[in-house]
């Protein structure tokens, strides 16, 4: 098989357990590039967090999409030009801000400047700020300051903590969002219909590649989607036993180069 495309989980997969992208990694996704492969940046992350790694990668300049909020914003690089750009329905606001304070759960969402939120005092906090590459700022009313659509928030908290509220979200709003684990203790939040898979199919039917074409590689609960999707489902090595049974091969883990590894074996070799 020829792989025309390739759609790369960030966090736990491309990037190292620095948040880092080795010069090994970057050189074979140049490599990749120079055999005609799309190269698809796909993570939950927003799209804030996600230009710096596509900036690395000089995406900017060879060619490449941008796959942010777990599918909710496709962007290519070269012309900025949005593809998708999948919102969550405004008067779901309120009652997802208020299920959050109920719960007694952390809640962000995201503007132009990066991660917002009421609460800067959550744990996990830090996860996501290490992801986006910035501070979150502190809000005292999280709801008044969404000015623009919002395409995904992020519950976040301890799992067992999580669970009532992603039943509650999903039993209420289910017609209209989706509720879904990326971590144990982050709780996606976005439009209904929308993650990693279907935004692939999306962007892939444009491009002209068939799902047979595409290697995706992922890590986490949030890449079951797209790992299922594609011809060649590729789980790290660092991945959990959960996310294993989802893969068509184990590639070396995120802190040996498996991206590199991949590449290699079924594009460049």
């Amino acid at each position: 098989m020829q792989y025309k495309a390739l759609a790369l989980d960030l966090d736990g997969t491309l990037t190292n357990s620095n948040k880092e992208v080795s010069d090994t990694n970057k050189q074979a996704i140049h490599d990749a590039i120079r055999e005609d492969t799309k190269i698809i940046l796909a993570s939950g992350r927003p799209e804030i967090g996600i230009i710096p790694v596509a900036e690395e990668l000089d995406l900017f300049r060879l060619g490449g999409y941008i796959l942010s909020y777990n599918g909710g914003k496709i962007v290519e690089c070269k012309s900025g030009r949005v593809i998708r750009s999948a919102s969550i329905p405004a008067d779901c606001y309120p009652m997802i801000c208020d299920a959050c304070r109920e719960y007694g759960i952390t809640v962000v969402s995201y503007d132009a400047d990066g991660i917002i939120t009421e609460n800067t005092d959550c744990e996990y906090l830090e996860k996501e700020e290490r992801c986006c590459s910035c501070k979150a700022r502190k809000v005292d009313n999280l709801l008044d300051e969404l000015k623009e659509p919002v395409i995904k928030f992020l519950a976040m908290g301890k799992h067992e903590d999580l669970i009532p509220l992603k039943d509650y979200l999903n039993e209420t709003l289910g017609d209209q969002i989706n509720a879904f684990f990326s971590e144990p203790f982050f709780l996606e939040i976005t439009a209904k219909g929308i993650e990693k898979a279907s935004s692939l199919d999306l962007l892939n039917r444009m491009l002209g590649i068939t799902s047979d074409e595409l290697i995706a590689c992922g890590d986490g609960y949030n890449d079951i989607s797209m790992l299922r999707y594609a011809g060649m489902g590729v789980v790290m090595d660092n991945a959990s036993d959960e996310i294993k049974q989802y893969g068509d091969y184990i590639a070396p883990s995120n802190d040996c180069d498996g991206v590199a590894h991949v590449i290699h074996r079924f594009i460049s070799a």
